[in-house]
């Protein structure tokens, strides 16, 4: 019998655009404020931290309304933000894929290096923001995650396979304290972005924590998937 031929992997870094590029976390809480409103319910950062953020939808927003008594249909009101938040992250897209962005990738693509730009938005929309970039080393993917604010390990995982990525010779851009953390136990190297709503969260665990994507950080991707 023929030996099996071993999968050659490409390097390369999976983007949590929503969460990064985008300033998600802020526009998550504004988003799941307003829903939360029509059920009576005024959210709060420290209700949000409690019970909503690292869980799926249905069971934060369940867990939220049995601690504050309400008798509000859960499901109903974790499909509505699910919805609203696509359509708010769709909305930011086009503005977020900026020129400090496309360097990153750039820089990326120069080494060879892949990057998936991970969005539970309108894929589509992302595919017309990203037009100019090499399909070979930039592509875009469709995430389905119902997780609030950053996405398991199981997630991560499921982005590397079908783009000719292994997770161990990936690098994750999280913009959560929880992001960084899946990214580990799924066996990428992480890279933390932080914004304003999340810098309370941590972050231990990242090889490098910013507030920016720009060409410069490709440097510290290259690095940790030691090619520089």
């Amino acid at each position: 019998m023929a030996e099996e031929k071993k999968q050659k992997y490409l390097r390369g870094v999976v983007v949590e655009f929503d969460f990064t590029a985008i300033d998600g976390a802020q526009l998550l809480f504004d988003v799941a404020k307003k829903r939360l409103a029509e059920d009576g319910v005024s959210l709060d950062i420290k209700l949000e931290a409690k019970h909503l953020a690292g869980g799926n939808y249905q069971g934060g927003v369940s867990e939220l309304f049995e601690a504050l008594g309400n008798r509000h249909d859960p499901a109903q009101t974790a499909h509505d933000l699910a919805e609203a938040f696509k359509a708010a992250v769709t909305e930011k897209i086009p503005a977020a894929v900026t020129p400090g962005f496309k360097g990153f990738v750039k820089a990326l693509a120069a080494k060879g290096v892949k990057t998936v730009v991970a969005t539970r938005g309108d894929v589509s929309v992302l595919q017309t923001a990203l037009e100019g970039l090499d399909p070979e080393l930039c592509a875009a993917y469709q995430e389905t995650s119902s997780t609030y604010g950053n996405c398991k390990w199981d997630a991560w995982r499921r982005v590397c396979a079908p783009n000719g990525l292994h997770e161990l010779l990936t690098v994750a851009l999280a913009g959560s304290g929880a992001g960084v953390k899946s990214a580990l136990v799924a066996g990428l190297s992480a890279i933390g972005i932080v914004h304003p709503h999340t810098e309370y969260q941590d972050f231990g665990g990242a090889d490098v924590v910013t507030d920016k994507i720009d060409a410069s950080l490709a440097d510290e991707v290259l690095r940790m998937l030691h090619m520089s």
